[in-house]
């Protein structure tokens, strides 16, 4: 009988561990911040390594394999704003060779890559920053906003707790490396998790080369406050902008139809901006499960 008790309670503080591991991990830093501040980008200047990628193609799918390495100069990690290092992944992502738009737009959720790179290093725009450390506030910090210090390098980029190095803005380094110019097609620096193409900020419409805009506008106005931030809509949260649909050259997920040197019949395609979202926040497509990775 004593031996029974003890398995009991055994299992009980088991069960009670598990718990409280799981709350942890789904545990959000408090945050109170309001408004927008300059962000200190940390200079690019370290080698991280070797990179390691491939992309196979297959009727139906594109598989890319990788290390998550970058093929280019990233910042000092860690540093005041991170603390985390880099380290090697193991990078597999199924990319659908043939995406199709499904007529709606998925939203990007919390604990999805919207893409990844040629080289293999995942653009996540979406930071697990919230008001009050509380998802359910509905009001998630701006990763570019400047509010919340994120460490991030001069390719907008920093690094998980799980040591995996992705791109939260235009990526610098990267674009440099496949030799972008405002004057020409931007190169193809990657793949959405729907299949469709990331390009950066300048595009082919009607035969010319134009600079693709966020149709993405501030609020006017003031935040709720109460038990909601206050403040006026300044950037600080990704809730003080709306789509404006035609106030700009992209659609409600950066995207458009263009022509390009990848795809001379046309396509529709995803816009790095300069301007928010940035990085596009839905999908015109259905996203692959693999690039689900889960809270971080």
């Amino acid at each position: 009988m004593h031996r029974k008790k003890t398995m009991i309670w055994g299992v009980a503080i088991l069960a009670s561990v598990s718990a409280a591991v799981a709350t942890a991990q789904h545990r959000f830093r408090y945050h109170d911040e309001t408004e927008t501040r300059p962000i200190n980008l940390v200079p690019a200047t370290v080698d991280p390594g070797t990179n390691q990628s491939e992309i196979k193609e297959t009727a139906s799918k594109l598989r890319l394999t990788g290390n998550g390495i970058p093929d280019h100069l990233v910042g000092q990690f860690p540093n005041r704003g991170n603390p985390h290092s880099i380290s090697t992944q193991n990078v597999k992502l199924n990319i659908p060779a043939n995406p199709k738009s499904t007529g709606s737009r998925t939203p990007l959720q919390m604990g999805w890559n919207f893409g990844v790179s040629l080289t293999g290093v995942t653009f996540d725009p979406l930071a697990a920053e919230f008001w009050h450390g509380d998802q359910r506030s509905g009001w998630s910090y701006n990763a570019l906003g400047g509010a919340i210090a994120l460490g991030l390098d001069a390719n907008y980029a920093h690094v998980q707790p799980t040591g995996k190095y992705h791109y939260h803005g235009v990526p610098t380094g990267l674009i440099e490396l496949h030799d972008w110019s405002p004057v020409k097609h931007s190169p193809l620096i990657g793949y959405a998790a729907d299949g469709y193409p990331i390009y950066a900020m300048t595009g082919v419409i009607d035969g010319q080369v134009i600079q693709m805009t966020s149709s993405y506008r501030l609020k006017s106005g003031n935040r709720p406050g109460g038990n909601q931030p206050d403040g006026r809509y300044d950037g600080t949260f990704n809730e003080d902008y709306a789509y404006v649909q035609g106030s700009g050259t992209l659609d409600q997920c950066n995207g458009a139809f263009t022509v390009s040197a990848e795809y001379p019949s046309g396509t529709y395609a995803y816009f790095l901006t300069e301007d928010y979202p940035v990085i596009p926040r839905c999908f015109a497509g259905t996203p692959d499960k693999s690039f689900r990775f889960g809270r971080q």
